[in-house]
């Protein structure tokens, strides 16, 4: 009885390590570029050194897009109208207007 249980999980071990082995990572599925929207009012002051395009705007723009699982930062900066829907009604011309989000691209 013991036998058999032990060749049962022995099977159960050699399927789960086989099945690890044949799946894909992280990084051949990250192989195309992909664009996120950021709000330009995120509270981290990301949005002040991505918009300037300044020094400090790569390095941020590079983390994001390896916390994303992506190598690097293609191109980064304010987004384009374009590029966002604009669903949301526009504030009254007494309140502040909401910051235009940022865009990354993200590639290898």
């Amino acid at each position: 009885m013991r036998r058999a249980v032990a060749f049962v999980g022995l099977l159960g071990i050699v399927a789960a390590g086989v099945s690890l082995a044949t799946m894909p990572t992280a990084r051949s599925a990250a192989s195309e570029q992909r664009t996120f929207l950021i709000p330009g009012s995120d509270g981290y002051g990301v949005a002040d050194c991505i918009s300037s395009k300044a020094e400090c705007g790569t390095v941020v723009a590079n983390a994001w897009c390896e916390a994303q699982g992506f190598g690097k930062a293609v191109s980064f900066g304010v987004a384009a109208r374009e590029d966002f829907t604009g669903s949301v009604a526009k504030p009254a011309a007494a309140t502040e207007a909401p910051a235009q989000p940022l865009s990354i691209t993200c590639g290898d």
